[in-house]
């Protein structure tokens, strides 16, 4: 039964969960990223040095990505509105406890090391954020309308990008940095204890949905939870053909938007010679351009798979804005007029941003059995490939110019958009239960092509 058939009757219960993971999404970013400028007060101050703040970043994303694949299993097993709760419980408290060592009396220098160890342990918390996101859509919303739901909730993530330095900048100059990082982890906290009250772990188990909502969902049951480790749960991931081409895919959108968030602020202020106010301005423009691209990608993406299948809907969308994402900020990084770079590379995030929902939704969508496990391993190999960017972008620049720098990353982001010929996102096709033993890489890990 098609959701259009019965949504005039039917309660709106999904969407209420849906907004909630946007609210998740958004809080988990922003204060993900509050440290950023905080540290950036801290360094201009004198009171810490650049490499050393460098290492309180670096402890967050180094346990958050190596704890990724045992966060997805986890998710498999106590669920996705547990996981969530306690994501957001969690690194809320982290970062009141940030806050609280400003209280200390102690000079940052001194509580450098609590600092770290503070942040690390956040980053192993924030792993179920988007993996566990990913699987409530997938229990909650139907196929037809799955990637306007995740667009919308990658889109929550990136508006807490965007308003983090403006707005967690604006607190601490308002009551001091101490107490700023206690506030905004307090209101995660409370987040994610309204999460766990208000929800549940698929549609058909909410006492708001009525039966009209339900029946949305008719054939389509949520996967039970895995209560026991499986080895084969793990090695079934590498022998996944189109969810291994799906991470590699993810990948290299990872490298070129980890570009993107890391040096476009530098390239906009050193390249471009743009006053630091311009630059954090053109930083916000194009940021706020990736997130409508997001809310709208879903959106498309849904409309052109009603219309084409979703074999071609979503795989037309994935190649379409990604090789329009790469020929506009290969077109950008030719220009010299600063107005005119930030309207391409706006345009280029936008259209990178159209497919962010497409890749969280074909996570759960190619191994629904762990629909958790398959999202944090996307998660990992996108972060692993995104890591790479903000090492090599400079280095590239440095002994090449920084053009060279985002002709790169354009040309990876092309070839990530050419993997997607042989990903087949239609339910009902065969290729989709093609058995892994008739394949001559079986056991290896390694993907097969298929022909699309």
């Amino acid at each position: 039964m098609s959701e259009t058939t019965t949504n005039r009757s039917s309660t709106h219960v999904r969407w209420l969960i849906v907004a909630m993971l946007m609210g998740f999404t958004f809080l988990g970013h922003f204060n993900r990223l509050s440290i950023s400028v905080a540290g950036g007060q801290f360094i201009k101050s004198g009171e810490i040095s650049t490499q050393r703040m460098g290492w309180v970043y670096t402890a967050f994303l180094v346990i958050y990505t190596s704890c990724m694949l045992p966060g997805g299993w986890l998710i498999d097993r106590v669920g996705p509105r547990v996981a969530l709760a306690a994501m957001g419980l969690g690194l809320g408290f982290c970062v009141v406890l940030t806050g609280a060592l400003g209280w200390t009396g102690l000079s940052i220098a001194i509580f450098w090391i609590p600092l770290i160890l503070i942040r690390g342990v956040a980053g192993g918390l924030s792993v179920p954020l988007h993996p566990a996101a990913a699987r409530t859509v997938s229990q909650w919303v139907p196929l037809v309308s799955r990637a306007t739901a995740n667009g919308l909730v990658t889109a929550g993530a990136l508006i807490g990008v965007a308003l983090t330095f403006p707005a967690f900048g604006g607190l601490m100059d308002l009551v001091g940095w101490p107490l700023a990082f206690v506030i905004c982890g307090a209101v995660m906290m409370v987040f994610a204890i309204v999460w766990y009250f208000l929800s549940t772990d698929d549609l058909g188990s909410h006492p708001w949905a009525n039966s009209a909502e339900k029946n949305l969902l008719s054939g389509q049951a949520p996967p039970s939870l895995r209560n026991k480790f499986d080895l084969n749960d793990f090695l079934g991931l590498f022998r996944n053909r189109m969810l291994v081409l799906l991470t590699l895919s993810y990948a290299a959108l990872s490298y070129f938007q980890y570009l993107f968030f890391y040096w476009i602020a530098f390239y906009f202020e050193k390249e471009l010679n743009l006053p630091e106010n311009a630059s954090r301005s053109a930083t916000f423009t194009v940021t706020i351009a990736m997130a409508g691209g997001m809310a709208m990608g879903g959106v498309i993406t849904d409309a052109l798979c009603q219309r084409l299948g979703r074999r071609w809907g979503s795989r037309l969308m994935a190649m379409f804005g990604m090789s329009l994402s790469a020929v506009f900020a290969w077109w950008g990084a030719g220009v010299k007029d600063p107005s005119q770079v930030v309207w391409l590379f706006s345009i280029a995030l936008g259209s990178l941003g159209l497919v962010e929902g497409i890749f969280w939704t074909a996570a759960p969508l190619l191994n629904p059995r762990n629909g958790g496990l398959s999202g944090a391993f996307l998660n990992t190999v996108g972060n692993a490939g995104g890591l790479i960017a903000p090492i090599l972008t400079p280095w590239i620049g440095k002994h090449y110019n920084w053009p060279t720098s985002i002709a790169v990353a354009c040309l990876i982001c092309g070839v990530g958009a050419v993997f997607w010929l042989w990903i087949d996102l239609d339910p009902t096709s065969p290729k989709r239960a093609t058995d892994e033993a008739t394949s001559p890489l079986n056991g290896l890990g390694m993907p097969t092509l298929i022909e699309p």
